[in-house]
């Protein structure tokens, strides 16, 4: 059974499932669809069209689905899609998408978004990613699942955050950062693999070592990206794969 607090004001177009929990003062707009069980705390403002899953929980302060912050914005429809069991922490923004991308912001699930992150227009996060405090992902950027961003970390437009990455506090990131790295600094370079990281997704001793191996082929051995990308081919692993299948679709270069 729903709880809605008497000071919220929610648009008559808003659809919130049966059991939905909205707090004081929230406002919630037109076209914003929120799905079961999902928890919106005091004070939040969203506005769509944004479609929101399952088991969302969204503190205080926060803006989900407002306009994109682009000088091109033109009011067209644009879309925000968040999938189930974020966790979206106060002063946390959410921006739709814009025309000359696809359309639409485009959010996974399980994801946990600390306060005063922000995800910018046209972006694509993917499943169980962290951002810290402050974060920061510019227009059109790509996360990839697991990528943890530490506070204060920004991201240039158009850049790729690989898969089970690991940016370190203050990171400025300008190029695309590869699956299983873990990067530092300004502007951001690489220090190795996400060892910790991976095992505590149970990921295993043999896969870590290939990885390794392959980051130094990589960073290490003063091969041109093409001869390093075929010699982690050569290793025979998936998770390699994964990572020399990043470098070589590069289109902003790698963190080096």
């Amino acid at each position: 059974m729903s709880t809605i607090h008497p000071t919220a004001v929610i648009d008559v177009a808003a659809e919130l499932d049966s059991d939905v929990t909205v707090g004081p003062y929230t406002v919630i707009g037109p076209w914003v669809q929120v799905g079961a069980r999902s928890n919106i705390g005091p004070h939040v403002v969203i506005r769509g069209p944004t479609r929101i899953g399952a088991d969302n929980r969204i503190f205080q302060f926060a803006s989900v689905g407002d306009d994109p912050q682009d000088k091109k914005y033109g009011g067209e429809e644009t879309f925000l899609t968040i999938g189930d069991g974020n966790v979206i922490r106060e002063y946390t923004t959410l921006n739709r998408g814009t025309v000359q991308d696809t359309g639409e912001t485009r959010i996974g699930s399980g994801n946990l978004f600390m306060a005063y992150s922000h995800v910018a227009h046209d972006c694509r996060i993917g499943d169980q990613i962290v951002m810290a405090n402050a974060a920061s992902l510019a227009g059109h950027v790509e996360v990839q699942d697991r990528a943890v961003l530490g506070g204060f970390t920004i991201v240039h437009q158009f850049c790729r955050i690989g898969a089970h990455c690991f940016c370190a506090m203050g990171s400025v990131v300008t190029k695309d950062v590869p699956p299983y790295v873990i990067i530092g600094g300004h502007p951001a370079q690489p220090h190795g693999i996400n060892s910790e990281g991976l095992r505590r997704w149970q990921v295993g001793a043999d896969t870590i070592q290939q990885l390794k191996n392959a980051y130094r082929m990589l960073y290490m051995s003063n091969r041109k990206l093409e001869d390093a990308v075929a010699a982690m081919r050569a290793l025979g692993n998936a998770q390699v794969d994964q990572l020399a299948d990043f470098v070589a679709d590069r289109s902003r270069g790698i963190v080096r």
